[in-house]
């Protein structure tokens, strides 16, 4: 995306000189490299596309009777409508545009929720790892704001890989049994799905 503006002069800081703009013509205090620009833009698109898929997973759940689990992908996408939001705030905090692009339809059917569980994980791990490369352009680009503006994200985002590798490794551990299953739905529904932790 192209920069546009006006380069500041400021001589300081109750100058009223002319200053830098976004395309919207919304005041702009630091340029934002384009590669990192496009960059955040995908991402966007990845946190749109992983709201779908939650979406789609919890359709399957409920065609099956799993309210737990039907519970726990409508919140998971609910979170990543959020996530969206957060990057499309930001975007537009930089004084940049928000291109929302099509997105290709979800997948839709799965022959377990073991199957749908290793989707859930490599999709988390496949997010992380574009806000991990989001970092790294924004350190090449000496871009401060947005490093720190990803640092909450990152560690929310590695949360949310782990427990994504708990549920699968619990519905693993049932090996398709009906009743194992149920006994997990179960725990969702009453909000007990967290990974146990050590340091509790």
């Amino acid at each position: 995306m192209v920069q546009s503006g006006i380069a500041g002069t400021s001589s300081g800081p109750m100058s009223t000189g002319p200053m830098s703009t976004g395309p919207s013509g919304r005041a702009m205090a630091q340029a934002m490299e384009p590669d990192l620009l496009d960059a955040l833009q995908q991402h966007l698109s990845m946190e749109r596309q992983a709201q779908i898929a939650y979406t789609a997973m919890a359709l399957w759940c409920a065609e099956r009777e799993l309210r737990g689990f039907v519970q726990h992908f409508k919140q998971e996408a609910a979170d990543e409508q959020q996530h969206a939001s957060l990057f499309a705030d930001y975007l537009v905090s930089r004084a940049q545009s928000v291109t929302l692009e099509a997105l290709p339809a979800p997948r839709q059917q799965w022959s377990s929720v073991e199957e749908i569980l290793a989707a859930v994980f490599q999709m988390e791990a496949e997010v992380t790892t574009s806000l991990q490369q989001l970092y790294a352009l924004a350190e090449r680009a000496a871009d401060v704001r947005t490093t720190v503006f990803l640092d909450p994200i990152i560690q929310g985002q590695i949360d949310a890989e782990h427990h994504a590798a708990h549920l699968l490794g619990r519905v693993r551990l049932g090996r398709g049994d009906a009743t194992a299953l149920l006994v997990i739905d179960g725990e969702l529904s009453a909000g007990n799905s967290q990974p146990a932790s050590l340091a509790d």
